[in-house]
């Protein structure tokens, strides 16, 4: 009998000095030998729920996620309500992307105590990865008016004000968020990002001016100009962007700003050599065509649309850009060669009815262009009320030939 007392008593001393060295290690951060000793430790006692949690540390430390959340689960098993298991388990959750599963245990967290803000931010956190702004939001409120001097806190309140479009009130949120911790004014451009979204340049300028080191600021913002029509604004932003970070992207869009600012011998040169550089890159092509396109050079715009075509003849974009550029160009041969590619790709719509109906027109056979007329107009059905007026048009005069022959 006094053997086996002792027996017993050495295990237990065994067990307290791993279980020494295990949270030793864990407050040293070596995870691989804690990772050792509570594994060793939970296999001794499966109902050890306290080297279960320890083993969910060390694998939390060695990024090993899924293993850590199992055995945070399995904690909670051993120990329902277990604060520090629910806590972590959560904030695994939100590391993975998987808010919604970290909703239940951040409420019940904070139901054991309510007074504390951080784990209010955390579920602010998880009700946004979920989507629940509104919540969110709520939550943040809180947080805010109890710690106003949480940067996160007020970026994040923004933001959740931000995705329910509430745009000038998120605002003074985000600016708040900079002035505490100067690291976040970099977030202000998602909010004038989010402002160009809802068609409200005039505030998202002043926004992207605040930035003028930044090319995709810059870019944004000779964007916004371009769509405003004022190239001439639009030029030195795309330039800045360009020797900030001259990717092809910034180039062909600084090329772009050029050409409409009517200042083609500066926009040569940079389609030329992105040309000679990428010839066969079907993208740059495409853009390239859609550029001579908006400038209205039609026969520039099918060379480029028609090489695309070559390097991807399975794409109905290219041969419907090259049909249009085609028919204003007057080369109706190459137009109808166009729309036949469509047709082989059974890709074509309301308006290849209606191109190949002018170029059939255009070259005085009234029949097959009175048919395509007729087609175009049965399936337009009002999605293109100025081509169906002229279809209509067209279409009476066409039959009243067909009929006199």
């Amino acid at each position: 009998m006094i053997a086996v007392v002792a027996v017993a008593l050495l295990s237990v001393l065994n067990s307290a000095d791993l279980q020494t060295k295990g949270l030793k290690a864990l407050d040293q951060q070596d995870y691989g030998k804690a990772e050792q000793i509570f594994t060793q430790l939970a296999g001794n006692d499966p109902k050890d729920y306290s080297a279960t949690f320890n083993l969910a540390l060390a694998e939390t430390g060695l990024k090993n996620d899924d293993k850590a959340i199992q055995y945070f689960k399995h904690t909670l098993d051993l120990k329902p309500g277990l604060l520090p298991a629910e806590l972590n388990l959560a904030m695994l959750y939100l590391r993975n992307r998987r808010g919604a599963e970290a909703i239940p245990l951040l409420k019940s967290v904070i139901k054991a105590d309510p007074e504390k803000p951080k784990p209010r931010q955390y579920l602010a956190e998880a009700l946004a990865a979920a989507g629940r702004w509104e919540d969110a939001e709520q939550e943040l409120h809180w947080v805010v008016q109890r710690d106003p001097k949480n940067a996160a806190a007020q970026l994040e309140l923004g933001q959740s004000l931000m995705h329910q479009g509430k745009l000038s009130e998120a605002e003074p949120l985000y600016r708040q968020a900079a002035a505490l911790n100067p690291a976040f004014k970099s977030y202000l451009l998602e909010l004038a990002v989010a402002m160009t979204g809802a068609n409200n340049q005039e505030a998202a300028i002043p926004l992207l001016s605040e930035f003028p080191n930044d090319p995709g600021a810059r870019e944004k913002l000779g964007q916004i100009y371009l769509a405003g029509n004022q190239a001439a604004k639009a030029v030195p932003e795309f330039e800045a962007a360009v020797q900030i970070s001259p990717t092809p992207a910034n180039r062909l869009a600084l090329a772009t700003a050029y050409l409409r600012n009517r200042q083609q011998d500066k926009a040569a040169p940079i389609l030329k050599d992105a040309l000679a550089s990428s010839p066969d890159d079907y993208d740059l092509q495409m853009a390239v065509g859609r550029i001579y396109r908006d400038q209205r050079n039609s026969t520039e715009a099918a060379d480029h649309f028609f090489a695309a075509a070559k390097l991807k003849p399975d794409s109905a974009e290219a041969w419907s850009e090259l049909a249009g550029s085609c028919v204003l160009a007057q080369m109706y041969p190459q137009a109808l060669g166009a729309l036949e590619k469509l047709h082989e790709l059974n890709a074509e719509k309301p308006g290849h009815f209606f191109l190949r109906a002018i170029v059939l027109d255009k070259l005085r056979q009234p029949k097959p262009a009175l048919a395509n007329y007729q087609r175009f107009l049965e399936l337009s059905t009002g999605q293109n009320p100025d081509q169906e007026f002229q279809a209509r048009q067209r279409a009476k005069i066409l039959q009243h030939e067909v009929n006199g022959r």
